[in-house]
């Protein structure tokens, strides 16, 4: 397994490029996150999803109700079962989206150097020359000059499918605008992002909180993206609510980064988020396209050393359509894993492309080609002297896990956590193997009745590169000593061997709490 993975700074046999990738039980290190929608959201499409490398589902609420969403979701429960593979829910929130209306869903034609009128009139009929907006105070927040974009679900920035619109007078609550380039707008819902102007709505809307609290409950969800993050009060304020509704307070929060806003005050955001997300269609618009790529590298180090996930998204669009991405989309990706991303979102390209499955195992092969050839060596150095002296007692102990597995040459890093934490620490140093996280639940009461945690923590390293987990029996602390880890650690390595990771006399370094030390063992597997 190992003699595959070279470093971009090594000479690259021509030869060795021509080679087939070979097919592994877990198809790349990265993770992908897919959006059900019409296109996929049967029974049979999802598991092929999943049997692809989907490891979390996307559920966006800027479209479709909880019944149509929920019906989704049971079709998901029924692949995950039939197929075994385990798959985390995300629940997309609107947030402070503004939306143009087209009820009729005839095809509108807007023809350069034209004028057309947003209007907040949501009785209105959108025509070529009238676009009604969910939003009554856009007229106070632009000013002559301003420039806004129109396209459905701001697909590509396509100059056909999409429009660039620049204010010329506000009268009243209406916003006139010239039209700077022709383009159909087909379909019943369009995206409208005014470029770096603040829209004076709450993160967390009215719509969200019932949606969470009902179809959220419902279905206990693993991550809450949080559509347009402005500040860190946004994700306090969402973690509070969320706090509300029982098992949701172990729900990770995942920023989605996607203005101006939202990258000034990014530091402390990521300080207060579980996760981020680099909504790159929105930022494409706030930020000029040669700035785009370093808001990306610098995003992603920040991640990255704080040991919180990252997932990019907007990578191959013209996937939705198309069988094979562009040139550009297929490096766009690899980059996207050189750069550090533990995740690749796709939106429109799972939701309602033709070819989901395809997509997923694309991007899929494109991560793991890139992963073979991401420099761990420098990124170690890195991170070790980036954290700095003292380090933590338990991020001491996660990173020599890594330096010891890559020394010994491991097939497989085996850990045993209950919260996950030690777990995702040991991700954060990006091993070249496979970490198989071991989710040993935990008993716990709320007065009425007993019930175990661990589903949450597992489900929630999908979105994690490189961490694979998987639930133990909950008869076996995680720091328990003696028979019991042993016959946890023994069913870990009979599921490993199973998937095809480990083999005979293959090496394996286990990281596991006894009492209260936390220890690092390295074992040589038996035949």
């Amino acid at each position: 397994m190992h003699s595959m993975h070279l470093l971009l700074e090594e000479p690259i046999r021509m030869a060795s490029i021509l080679e087939p990738s070979k097919a592994t039980f877990f198809p790349a290190m990265s993770k992908i996150v897919g959006t059900l929608g019409p296109k996929s959201r049967s029974v049979e499409v999802i598991s092929s999803c999943l049997k692809a490398g989907m490891s979390v589902a996307r559920f966006d609420f800027s479209w479709g109700d909880c019944d149509y969403h929920q019906e989704t979701l049971d079709n998901l429960k029924t692949a995950v079962k039939s197929t075994k593979k385990l798959c985390a829910v995300m629940l997309d929130t609107v947030g402070p989206e503004l939306q143009v209306k087209n009820k009729s869903e005839h095809s509108i034609l807007l023809k350069e150097n034209d004028e057309v009128v947003l209007t907040p009139d949501q009785d209105q009929e959108a025509t070529s020359e009238l676009l009604p907006i969910n939003f009554s105070g856009l007229s106070k927040a632009v000013k002559q000059g301003d420039t806004i974009f129109v396209g459905q679900y701001l697909f590509t920035g396509s100059e056909t499918t999409s429009v660039w619109l620049e204010v010329s007078e506000v009268k009243g609550e209406d916003v006139v605008c010239v039209i700077k380039n022709s383009a159909t707008l087909s379909g019943s819902l369009f995206t409208l992002h005014v470029s770096q102007i603040r829209i004076d709505l709450p993160t967390l809307t009215e719509h969200d909180k019932e949606v969470i609290s009902t179809w959220g409950v419902r279905n206990n969800i693993d991550f809450l993206s949080l559509s347009f993050t402005r500040h860190a009060e946004d994700v306090r304020h969402a973690r509070e609510f969320l706090s509300k509704f029982g098992d949701l307070h172990q729900t990770q929060i995942f920023a989605k980064i996607e203005n101006i806003e939202g990258l000034t005050h990014f530091d402390e955001i990521l300080q207060e988020a579980d996760g981020i997300i680099l909504s790159r269609g929105n930022l494409g618009i706030d930020l000029p396209p040669e700035k785009v790529f370093l808001f990306q590298k610098t995003a992603l180090f920040k991640c990255n050393m704080a040991g919180k996930p990252s997932v990019v998204t907007r990578v191959v669009d013209s996937m939705t359509d198309n069988l094979r991405p562009t040139r550009a989309e297929a490096t766009d990706v690899a980059n996207a894993v050189l750069d550090g991303s533990d995740a690749i979102l796709l939106g429109a390209e799972t939701l309602r492309g033709l070819y989901p499955v395809e997509t997923i195992s694309t991007v899929g092969k494109i991560c793991a080609e890139a992963e073979k050839v991401f420099n761990q060596d420098l990124y170690f150095k890195k991170t070790v002297k980036y954290v700095g002296e003292p380090m933590s007692h338990l991020e001491s102990i996660a990173s020599s896990a890594v330096r010891a597995a890559i020394k010994v040459k491991a097939s497989i890093i085996i850990c045993f956590t209950s919260s996950g934490r030690a777990a995702r620490l040991i991700a954060k140093y990006r091993p070249t193997m496979p970490v198989l996280s071991v989710v040993i639940p935990r008993l716990k009461t709320n007065q009425l009745k007993w019930s175990f945690t661990g589903a949450f923590q597992a489900r929630q390293s999908l979105v994690v590169r490189g961490l694979f987990p998987m639930l133990a029996d909950p008869r076996h602390p995680a720091e328990s000593t003696g028979s019991t880890n042993e016959s946890v650690l023994k069913f870990a390595i009979e599921y490993g061997k199973a998937s095809g990771v480990v083999k005979p006399h293959d090496r394996a370094v286990i990281f596991q709490k006894v009492g209260d030390a936390s220890v690092v063992k390295i074992i040589e597997l038996e035949d």
